[in-house]
C-alpha cells in the first residue's frame, strides 16, 4: 500500500503482538513513528506487551514517553498494558505509581500489580495487595489467586495458605488445575508434603504440570525414589514427561544421592523421549556428581557440554569443592566463577571456606581483600517463621525482636545439654582466625536458630515448628537443630533455598545428604 493509515499500523502491530512475534511488532511501531503517524491508544497497549515479552524495559520507557505526549495516559488499557509492562521488566516501584495514578483499575491491572509483586520476591508485598484488593470488593480471579498462593508457599506461610485454599474451594477455583497444583504445592513448600500427597490424588485429571510439581516435591522433601515411582505412574496413565518433568526428576535423585538412577534418567531423556538437555538438566547432573563426590567426573561433563556452561553450573561444582575440601579444583572452578560474575561475594565465601578448612588464613584474608576492592553484592541471609497468622522474620544475630533475651536465653541453655549429647561445633564455617570459643559464639545465632528459638518460646508442646531460610542452611547449624530437636522433643521442619530438612529425635530426614 503507498500510504496505510494508522488504523492499518495498528492492525498489524496488533497482529505481531498477538502472535508472539514482538520484535517484528516494535519495529512497525517505531517505523510507523518515523513516518509522522502519531500512535494512538490501540497501538499503545499491544507495542507496550511486546516491550513486556521481550523484558525490554529501554523500548518499555519510549513507549510511555510517547503516550503521554499523545495524551493516552488515561485511558484504562493503555495504563493496564503499562503496569504489566513495568511488572514483566521487574520494575516493581515504577509499576505501581503508574498503577496508584489510574482513576479506573479492573480486575486485570490488579492481578498485573499482584503478579509483579510475587514474582520479583515481594511476598509480603504480594499479600497486601491481595487484602487492598478485597477491601476494595475487586473479586480475586485466578491469576492473583495463583500468585498469593505463591508468595503463601515463599513464606512458609501455611496458616494464610490454608485460608487461600478454603477461598478456592468456596468460590470454585479448586476445580481449576492450575489452582489445584498450586494449592497442592503451596501445600509442599509449607512443609505438609502428606497434605499435599492427599490433595494431588484427588486430582482426576492431572497434566504434565501437576505431576511435575508433585515430583518436584517429593524431590526437595529427599524422597527420591517415591519422585522416581511417581514418574513411572505417570506413563503409565499416559501422560509423556517433558523438559520440565525431567529437571525435577534429576534434582530428586541429586538431593536422595542417587547417582546411578540419576545418570540412567539423563541419558534416558535423549535416547527414549528425544529431549535434548538444556542447561537446568546440566545443572542437575553436576550437582549429583558434586555431592556423590564425583568431582572429576563432574568437571569432564562440564568441558563436553554442547553448550556454554553457565554461572549456576561453575557454582554448584565450586559447592561441591567446598563439600569435600578439594582445594587445588576449588581454586580452579572459582576461576572460571569469577570470570562470570566477579562481583558475586557468595562465591568469594565459599572459596574462602575452602581455605579456612584448610587453616590457610592468609588466602582467606586476600580472598576477602580481593572482595573488599569489588563492588559486590552478597545475599544476605534471614529466616521466617509463621506465628499467629504473622510472619517474623530474623536476621544472624538479630536483636531486633522483643523477646530477644529470652530467644538468647534459650539458646544458651541448649549449649549444655548439646554437648552432653555429642554436639561439637564445627567452626571452619566461621571465616576469620579467631579463638575457638569466638567462633561458637558467632555460630551461635544464626538467623534459623534464633527463628526456632522464637517457635520454641510461643508454640504449645509436640508443635512441630516449620522456618524457612533464603540460603542453605550452614553444616554446624544442621548438626546443631538435630540435638535441638532431641532436646526439646519437637519435629523442626527447616526448608532451605535448596530443600526441606525434618528434624526429629536427633535425626534429620536428609539423612546428612544435602
Amino acid at each position: 500500500m503507498p500510504s496505510p493509515s494508522s488504523f492499518l499500523w495498528n492492525i498489524m502491530i496488533r497482529g505481531y503482538a498477538t502472535e508472539g512475534r514482538f520484535i517484528e511488532s516494535l519495529k512497525l511501531y517505531f517505523q510507523m513513528i518515523d513516518i509522522g503517524l502519531l500512535p494512538d491508544k490501540f497501538a499503545f497497549p499491544f507495542a507496550l506487551k511486546s516491550c513486556a515479552g521481550l523484558s525490554d524495559l529501554h523500548c518499555g520507557r519510549k513507549v510511555h514517553q510517547h503516550l503521554i505526549c499523545c495524551g493516552c495516559s488515561n485511558d484504562l488499557f493503555v495504563s493496564a498494558a503499562l503496569v504489566d509492562m513495568y511488572a514483566k521488566c521487574g520494575e516493581v516501584e515504577a509499576a505501581r505509581l503508574v498503577f496508584d495514578k489510574m482513576n479506573v483499575r479492573d480486575m486485570v491491572c490488579w492481578a498485573s500489580m499482584i503478579t509483579a509483586y510475587a514474582h520479583n520476591g515481594y511476598n509480603y508485598e504480594t499479600l497486601e495487595f491481595f487484602d487492598l484488593m478485597q477491601e476494595s470488593d475487586v473479586k480475586p480471579n485466578r491469576v492473583s489467586l495463583l500468585n498469593v498462593l505463591l508468595a503463601c508457599g515463599n513464606l512458609g506461610a501455611i496458616r494464610k495458605g490454608e485460608w487461600f485454599h478454603s477461598y478456592a474451594i468456596q468460590t470454585g477455583f479448586q476445580s481449576d488445575i492450575l489452582v489445584a497444583t498450586a494449592i497442592m504445592d503451596m501445600y509442599s513448600d509449607c512443609g505438609s508434603l502428606n497434605v499435599a500427597m492427599y490433595l494431588f490424588d484427588q486430582i482426576l485429571r492431572k497434566d504434565v504440570v501437576c505431576w511435575s510439581a508433585m515430583i518436584a516435591s517429593y524431590g526437595v522433601h529427599g524422597h527420591g525414589r517415591k519422585a522416581i515411582d511417581l514418574l513411572h505412574q505417570m506413563e503409565e496413565e499416559g501422560e509423556k514427561p517433558n523438559h520440565v518433568t525431567f529437571t525435577c526428576v534429576l534434582s530428586a535423585c541429586s538431593h536422595s544421592g542417587l547417582l546411578i538412577e540419576g545418570k540412567k534418567y539423563f541419558e534416558l531423556m535423549r535416547t527414549k523421549y528425544r529431549i535434548i538437555p538444556d542447561l537446568k538438566h546440566y545443572a542437575c547432573m553436576v550437582d549429583l556428581l558434586g555431592r556423590a563426590g564425583k568431582l572429576s567426573e563432574a568437571e569432564m561433563l562440564i568441558k563436553n557440554m554442547p553448550v556454554e556452561p553457565n554461572l549456576s553450573i561453575w557454582g554448584s561444582l565450586l559447592g561441591a569443592c567446598r563439600i569435600y575440601g578439594n582445594l587445588d579444583l576449588g581454586e580452579k572452578v572459582s576461576t572460571k566463577v569469577f570470570e562470570l560474575d566477579p562481583n558475586h561475594a557468595g562465591y568469594h565465601v565459599l572459596l574462602s571456606n575452602i581455605y579456612a578448612s584448610k587453616s590457610r588464613w592468609s588466602a582467606v584474608e586476600k580472598t576477602r581483600k580481593c572482595l573488599a576492592g569489588k563492588v559486590a553484592y552478597k545475599i544476605q541471609g534471614f529466616s521466617l517463621i509463621e506465628f499467629k497468622n504473622q510472619i517474623y522474620m530474623f536476621g544472624v544475630g538479630d536483636r531486633s525482636h522483643p523477646q530477644t533475651e529470652k530467644i538468647y536465653s534459650l539458646l544458651e541453655d541448649f549449649a549444655t545439654p548439646m554437648r552432653h549429647l555429642g554436639y561439637v561445633p564445627l567452626t571452619d564455617f566461621v571465616l576469620h582466625d579467631i579463638e575457638d570459643e569466638a567462633k561458637e559464639t558467632a555460630l551461635s545465632y544464626h538467623s534459623e536458630r534464633l527463628a526456632i528459638a522464637f517457635g520454641l518460646i510461643n508454640t504449645s508442646p509436640r508443635t512441630p515448628i516449620r522456618v524457612t531460610k533464603n540460603l542453605r542452611i550452614c553444616g554446624d547449624c544442621h548438626n546443631a537443630i538435630k540435638f535441638i530437636s532431641k532436646i526439646a522433643n519437637r519435629v523442626i521442619i527447616v526448608r532451605d533455598m535448596k530443600r526441606f530438612h525434618q528434624f526429629e529425635d536427633g535425626m534429620c530426614s536428609c539423612g546428612d545428604y544435602w
